[in-house]
């Protein structure tokens, strides 16, 4: 057993104190790194009421641009089938 330990292979080498902190400095960003995954999962599971608030805005403008839209198509249609009746009557006549 003494063998194992006196093994350079078995055991961790000797750092220099800088090199213990730039570790441990790496491994605190890990684990910053997954928290903010986990915040990042957390917020793209359920989106904010913000959020939510503004695609109902959204929905609301985009209906009324449909309907005006769909009004303007049909107000033109049926301009076109009254001058074209219009045009029908005139030739009868």
């Amino acid at each position: 057993m003494d063998q194992a330990i006196s093994n350079p292979l078995l055991s961790p080498p000797e750092l220099s104190p800088l090199e213990q902190e730039v570790l441990e400095e790496y491994e605190r960003l890990a684990e910053n790194m997954k928290k903010l995954a986990s915040v990042l999962d957390n917020m793209a599971g359920r989106p904010t009421t913000e959020i939510l608030d503004g695609l109902r805005e959204l929905e609301r403008k985009t209906s009324l641009v449909f309907t005006l839209l769909k009004a303007s198509v049909y107000s033109i249609v049926l301009q076109q089938e009254i001058d074209f009746g219009d045009h029908n009557d005139d030739q009868r006549s």
